[in-house]
């Protein structure tokens, strides 16, 4: 039964508009409208009502087309008819080539011609030039099922709806069944829908038209929604991607039916269905290391080209400072990357640079901000040998000769010499500590004693220490005084003072 149902559909393909409005006559239809509704609807009638009868009138025109058409003059010997052309593209003008209906091994249609409700294409005398999608690195195209068709409203009203049928052939089937998985209910192969302007000076990037609606069979597929905007007076946007129909198709001979529901507003957009391999960033990573490392020498001669002294500038460059921190992870880079049509020679790390456009595709570069899709990575290999040589540090510096050196923070100065001090020392006559000199010597201040003020400079220059009064009794002139007084003390005096153990001077506070 299937087998004669995809022949049938197949005759159909090949009827003209005269074939067509005979069949649709002969069961009671419409018999009025452009060629691709009348398609659509025989098509229709043939999946949904098709009796013998009406598989007996097809094959009745059928014959009767083919026998007109191969009828040739009498002196030459009548050849046996052809078997019916399977068309295996949308819309191709011209012959295509016949395969036999008959058979184990038939080839079902990837897609049943103009089938489609609002998305027919003009006369060949009128074609206009083809839309063009952008090439998105997550998706390996392996089939065209649809090229890209434009939408056209078939009446006044704001939201259109534009149907199409078609159907998978086995070997499509049999990709998507055996793929694997890249997460429970999502296959790696998958037929997607891509929505973009119909603009064809340029390749366009996916769009959805106002009022978006997918359905696929008798379920509606989501929609990727808004995201919301936290500043005011912006709007949300939507981030526009394919959209995968796998899970809602009939993966046989069956035909799917896909109706797309837009808002007509004046833009014009076009649909296109495609079987692809969605890929995950870990493999893109690596085909990047595969085919996109450029060689470390001409790396270095990039360095001394960006370095190369410039006749006409006042300021000669001697160094350019590259860091070695990823500025979107703010972590080591491990595979220093960037645009080859950026101008700088900063790198970003690859791992994080992929892994972040694969939930948000955006594709700029985190550096300069400007475009850097994935066909212009490259990985720095300059950079990389650098990062398994220079371990302890965290920028190098570029030389105008193409080498390169560690930049390396400055250490804390040592505490020894410039550490705060105690001083142990009395006050002078106007009951300021005497500082002793650094050096040993006799204080450079105006007191008599030649110990320096406590407002006057130290050495070099520098602020002076933290001074410190360690005397017990303030009142006392002297330690030398302090000594003979306690001589003097006779048993029944007060306690002696404690003496300080530490030699007079300077004490390390380190």
């Amino acid at each position: 039964m299937a087998a004669e149902l995809v022949e049938a559909k197949n005759m159909v393909m090949s009827f003209r508009v005269s074939d067509l409005q005979m069949l649709l006559g002969f069961v009671g239809r419409s018999k009025s409208g452009l060629k691709h509704e009348l398609v659509t609807r025989a098509l229709q009638l043939v999946q949904f009502d098709c009796s013998p009868e009406l598989f007996k009138k097809i094959k009745e025109l059928y014959e009767t087309r083919y026998a007109k058409k191969s009828a040739e003059p009498a002196l030459q010997p009548h050849r046996p008819l052809e078997p019916l052309a399977v068309h295996t593209a949308y819309g191709r003008p011209g012959a295509v080539p016949r395969t036999a209906l008959s058979g184990p091994n038939i080839d079902y249609p990837v897609l049943y011609g103009k089938c489609l409700n609002g998305l027919g294409r003009l006369p060949p005398k009128a074609l206009k030039p083809e839309v063009r999608l952008v090439k998105l690195p997550f998706f390996n195209m392996l089939d065209e099922l649809l090229k890209p068709t434009e939408l056209v409203p078939q009446n006044s009203e704001k939201l259109q709806e534009s149907p199409c049928i078609f159907a998978l052939t086995p070997r499509q089937v049999e990709l998507i069944r055996n793929s694997r998985e890249l997460q429970p209910g999502v296959k790696a192969v998958q037929v997607v829908l891509r929505i973009c302007y119909s603009d064809a000076s340029c390749p366009q990037e996916d769009q959805y038209p106002p009022n978006i609606a997918v359905k696929v069979n008798h379920s509606y597929c989501s929609v990727p929604g808004y995201y919301p905007s936290n500043k005011p007076g912006v709007e949300p946007k939507r981030p526009c991607r394919p959209v995968n129909l796998t899970h809602l198709m009939y993966l046989s001979s069956a035909t799917n039916r896909i109706t797309v529901t837009w808002g007509n507003y004046g833009k014009s957009y076009s649909v296109a269905l495609y079987l692809v391999r969605q890929l995950t960033s870990s493999e893109l990573l690596q085909r990047l290391k595969t085919i996109g490392v450029k060689h470390p020498e001409l790396c270095k001669a990039l360095v001394q080209e960006k370095l190369r002294l410039d006749p006409d500038s006042e300021i000669a460059t001697t160094g350019v400072r590259v860091s070695l921190i990823c500025p979107l992870v703010k972590m080591r880079l491990s595979v220093p990357c960037r645009a080859e049509t950026c101008a700088h020679l900063q790198c970003f790390d690859a791992v994080f640079y992929l892994q972040m456009n694969e939930k948000k595709p955006t594709w700029m570069c985190p550096v300069c901000d400007k475009p850097a899709s994935y066909d212009q990575l490259i990985i720095d290999g300059l950079l990389s040998k650098i990062l398994s040589e220079c371990e302890d540090a965290d920028e190098i510096e570029f030389l105008a000769d193409g080498s390169w050196c560690p930049v390396r923070a400055e250490k804390e100065r040592s505490c020894s010499p410039q550490c705060p001090v105690l001083v142990l020392g009395t006050p002078d006559a106007n009951g300021l500590l005497a500082t002793p000199n650094v050096n040993g010597g006799g204080g450079a201040g105006s007191g008599p004693g030649g110990g320096a003020g406590a407002g006057s400079s130290a050495e070099n220059g520098k602020p002076g220490a933290d001074v410190v009064d360690l005397t017990l009794d303030s009142s006392s002139s002297s330690e030398e005084d302090e000594d003979e007084e306690d001589e003097d003390e006779d048993e029944d005096g007060p306690r002696p003072k404690r003496r300080c153990p530490f030699q007079k001077g300077l004490v390390s506070a380190c």
